[in-house]
């Protein structure tokens, strides 16, 4: 089967209006037949611009790459920072990546982006609508849809200080002492906010700080508010949307106010909406949660059609600086077959630390607890969560990926840049959709200097590139040049490759401790890929199991010959071995 050529296909109006009646009703109730009136007002009103043609959800060139609006700057007066990133995808990145994700690009007061003053505008110290508009002309942009909370320097917040409308009832008021302890939360800071307001002191629910406060979706008003910024989206050129924090979206007291069954029926109704104005356009969640949870959000194939694989990345530093695959071979065995038009988004680094919280129940808490000690005698932090219990336990590293790979558990060695290697090798390959963070990209050290200036720890891995010393490192015999290279070679022989197709068969296969190896296909031609990879700081012999030893292979990666009498494979060293035949053919 040609999957790059399966056709998507737009919901008819009455699939749509079926679909979200369900919804609506499990969500609001009585009140459906109104809001359901209101929601095709609100896409009526704002889809004539929106362009949707009908195209294949994703193929083997699917690849992602997130960055800032500001990663790359230029220290021009007249050249944006989205002008000076269009540059960089240009003459650098020239047909490697098919999807760009800019982390939030609009107004706001906090976060790098994520508590947003303005979700219809640009932040014009970046550029504006035509900026991203060109980028989005030249890739898939995927652009963040900051559900769950807004900035408190918002105009609807500003609405609620004031008691004016519409944002008078945008947000959930408590009072100060009622027990939110069941809540679920992702920091150490309190859950109810003081704001001083018109009719005087109150209290109001913020997840993640107090800049940063959540909506009240138990008001139809927010909900078609964010339809509306949707669409606003997709009309500028947006592809993927990223519904940023989406397990918190839905409160009640009593439950621990996450992955609620209407925070699941909302995300349906999103996917609704999408498949409805803009097929091929793709929803992703980003939650950083144990495994089981962060599936949840794949539905029956009718919610995300994809999920961060938040697993992958604190998984594959412990594999590496333990030098032991048992448990990422273990792990990648149990991963179930996904819904049709579902995939993984697999990625080892975002703007974001190393989520911690997706090894509960795969790692002992002895491992995890070597590993978190490892990343910080390697320069780096952990940040906290308060659980239920009133204790405080780790729930991001925060340290670039890069230095996340300096060493072993006996220390950091000469192997940073191949170990490193390694790690996006594997994760690239895997079944799903590969992302590559700007700074894995670049192979970035640890900012500290950033995490002085700014006060906040992720920001140890969100440096600003200036376009002078990008160049000046790409052009010297420096780390950098040597993993941008590397990465860029790769994902060049990656997007050429059929059997890394998303949704190519994958079968886990194990070759020992030392090692970590899948086959992806075989496809309809019997074509099919063996990839391998050494995950130790010593040489491996591979021998290859009855039944693939009498293929011929190919190593796409031109590292490994496995016709030699005693294959070796060099520390962290991958191959991705195609097959090209029996020998007796």
């Amino acid at each position: 089967m040609d999957h790059s050529n399966v056709p998507v296909r737009a919901l008819s109006e009455d699939e749509f209006i079926a679909r979200a009646r369900s919804h609506l009703q499990f969500v609001y109730n009585e009140r459906a037949e109104e809001i359901l009136r209101r929601l095709l007002t609100v896409i009526s009103r704002n889809t004539e611009s929106i362009p949707s043609p009908a195209r294949p959800l994703w193929t083997e060139r699917s690849q992602f790459l997130i960055t800032y609006g500001d990663s790359i700057l230029d220290n021009q007066k007249d050249v944006m920072p989205l002008d000076s990133l269009e540059r960089f995808l240009t003459e650098r990145l020239n047909n490697i990546f098919s999807t760009v994700h800019i982390l939030p690009f609009f107004p706001w007061s906090s976060d790098d982006g994520f508590a947003v003053v303005h979700y219809r505008e640009v932040n014009p110290d970046l550029g504006d609508w035509a900026h991203i508009r060109r980028i989005a002309d030249q890739h898939n942009l995927m652009a963040d849809l900051v559900i769950n909370h807004v900035s408190r320097e918002s105009l609807w917040f500003t609405d609620y200080l004031a008691g004016s409308q519409p944002g008078r009832d945008y947000f959930i008021e408590m009072p100060s002492d009622t027990d939110v302890s069941q809540v679920t939360r992702p920091r150490n800071t309190p859950l109810l906010v003081p704001v001083h307001t018109r009719r005087g002191k109150r209290y109001v629910w913020a997840t993640f700080s107090d800049d940063q406060i959540d909506l009240n979706y138990n008001n139809p008003d927010v909900l078609l508010e964010m339809i509306g910024v949707l669409l606003h989206y997709l009309s500028q050129g947006a592809r993927l949307i990223r519904l940023d924090a989406i397990a918190y979206l839905w409160k009640e007291l009593g439950t621990t106010c996450i992955h609620l069954p209407q925070t699941h029926e909302i995300v349906k109704l999103i996917r609704a909406v999408m498949e409805y104005v803009a097929p091929g356009a793709l929803l992703i969640t980003e939650t950083n949660v144990p495994h089981k949870e962060n599936l949840s959000y794949f539905g029956a194939g009718d919610e995300a059609h994809l999920v961060y694989q938040f697993t992958l990345p604190p998984l594959l530093v412990h594999t590496l600086t333990s030098g032991d695959a048992g448990a990422l071979t273990e792990w990648a065995s149990t991963l179930p077959p996904l819904p049709k038009n579902c995939t993984f988004f697999n990625f080892t680094a975002s703007h974001d630390g190393i989520g911690v919280r997706a090894l509960e129940g795969l790692l002992p808490e002895h491992e995890i607890k070597q590993m978190l000690d490892l990343m910080q005698r390697f320069g780096g932090y952990v940040s906290m969560k308060t659980d239920a219990d009133g204790k405080d336990s780790p729930y991001e590293i925060n340290i670039t990926y890069f230095d996340a790979m300096k060493g072993t558990r006996k220390g950091a060695d000469p192997w940073q840049i191949a170990r490193f290697l390694c790690s996006q090798t594997i994760m690239m390959g895997l079944k799903g959709i590969p992302a590559v963070y700007i700074h894995s990209l670049t192979g970035t050290v640890n900012d500290y200097d950033n995490v002085s200036r700014s006060g906040h720890l992720r920001a140890i891995n969100r440096k600003r590139w200036q376009r002078e010393e990008i160049d000046h490192q790409l052009a010297a015999i420096t780390p950098t040049r040597f993993v941008f290279k590397a990465m860029t070679i790769t994902l060049h022989k990656r997007r050429k490759e059929p059997c890394f197709h998303p949704e190519a068969e994958q079968k886990i296969l194990d070759f020992g401790p030392g090692l970590f190896a899948f086959m992806r296909g075989p496809l309809a031609d019997g074509r099919r890929l063996l990839a391998i990879h050494n995950v130790t700081d010593q040489p491996q012999l591979i021998q290859l199991p009855e039944g693939y030893s009498r293929e011929r292979w190919h190593d796409l990666l031109g590292t490994f010959e496995p016709d030699d009498e005693t294959p070796i494979l060099k520390p962290y060293y991958s191959a991705w071995l195609v097959s090209e035949g029996s020998k007796e053919a």
